[in-house]
């Protein structure tokens, strides 16, 4: 799974990215401080499955802290878009390639409207704009691609076939091409579309594979509830607000064994008592903004996972009832799987071979059979019957 973070220049991007990873990102008041895309892992967090079966997990391909599973997620911030960044302008489009294999895109503006489409100081702009540029760009990416090779699509025996192999690299599938290309009528056999028929397409496509959501960043300053509210009137629950400059400050307090924090949580403890007064002043005023709501960083990344992309977490175990791996690990791997996923969808998720030659699987809950075609529930205990080795 890849979340792609992408905005207009000095929106606080790769504060954003940097609070979620905690990867040394560049980090400054101008635009393109981003150039090579920053790559890290963030956490989406859920109850761990040790709390309900009683017993005490040894977490492998995740961690768990206090009952709480963290399932990584990869993460990428690429360079700020500006408009016309499809035909070279700013950084241009070298990095819009990086996000094509994005299953959600982060859209962050700057709540405060102090910065505009470019990233430069302003007075009183508007974020809705930043929204409507970014997008804009997304598309007309999109579009460029197909047209750059019309010639090719038009004069192929098969349109679609034509469409699916220029398209490769933006991780759609057929039904994906097929679905945006129903809803607004467009022939598939032979393509002969026009300009508009390909921008019409291109943003159906784009908007209904690629989930995304609005986060107004910069949330602790001045204007930004107001701006917020705008945006959550045109967006509704496409839109999340967020402080990335104060969560960011207080896991790397945290880290530096300054305070005690848990990513998402709306208080924090002091404890060491060698801080400086500046130090405290800091804390204090960041303990008055979390109070009773948090920085929602943690918000944005779990629902990205379990509500954009409509994920859920089991744990695969081979023995069913100890909980364990072959090596005696309890609970030892969280496996994030799409809603609707079957056993045999876990199977293949594990290796081909042990999804090839699957007889059936197992619920370690209540050690009952289960078929192939089980539909996987969220916090699931599996074990997977196959004659693989």
């Amino acid at each position: 799974m890849l979340i792609g973070i992408i905005g207009a220049p000095n929106k606080g991007k790769s504060t954003l990215f940097s609070a979620m990873t905690l990867h040394d990102a560049q980090i400054a008041n101008y635009p393109f401080t981003t150039i090579d895309p920053n790559k890290g892992v963030a956490y989406a967090t859920t109850e761990c499955a040790e709390k309900s079966l009683g017993v005490k997990c040894h977490a492998r391909n995740s961690m768990c802290v206090e009952g709480v599973r963290m399932v990584p997620i990869n993460v990428i911030d690429v360079a700020g878009l500006v408009e016309d960044a499809h035909e070279g302008r700013g950084m241009g489009n070298q990095f819009l390639g990086d996000i094509a294999a994005a299953d959600a895109l982060i859209i962050v503006v700057d709540a405060t409207g102090k910065t505009d489409a470019a990233g430069n100081p302003c007075d009183a702009c508007n974020p809705a704009e930043d929204v409507a540029m970014v997008k804009n760009e997304l598309v007309e990416w999109v579009a460029g691609i197909i047209t750059s090779h019309m010639h090719s699509i038009t004069h192929s025996p098969s349109g679609l076939d034509a469409l699916e192999g220029v398209l490769a690299g933006l991780k759609l599938g057929r039904a994906d091409i097929e679905a945006a290309a129903a809803k607004h009528t467009l022939p598939l056999d032979k393509i002969e579309w026009n300009d508009d028929a390909v921008h019409v397409f291109a943003e159906e496509l784009l908007f209904s594979t690629k989930r995304f959501i609005v986060v107004a960043n910069k949330y602790d300053g001045q204007g930004a509830e107001k701006n917020f509210a705008a945006l959550k009137g045109s967006l509704g629950d496409k839109v999340e607000w967020a402080s990335a400059a104060i969560e960011l400050a207080l896991r790397k307090a945290a880290q530096q064994g300054l305070i005690s924090y848990t990513p998402g949580a709306a208080g924090f403890s002091i404890i060491r008592n060698d801080i400086s007064d500046e130090q405290r002043k800091a804390l204090d005023y960041m303990a008055a903004f979390i109070k009773g709501r948090g920085t929602n960083v943690q918000n944005i990344v779990n629902r990205t996972v379990f509500e954009l992309l409509d994920s859920i977490v089991v744990y695969p175990v081979e023995d069913e009832n100890k909980y364990t791996d072959h090596f005696g690990n309890v609970l030892p791997d969280a496996v994030l799987v799409k809603r609707g996923s079957t056993a045999h969808d876990l199977a293949a998720a594990i290796h081909t071979d042990i999804a090839k030659n699957m007889l059936y699987a197992i619920d370690a809950r209540t050690k009952m059979r289960l078929a192939k075609n089980y539909v996987l529930k969220d916090g699931d205990v599996i074990k997977i019957v196959s004659a693989a080795r």
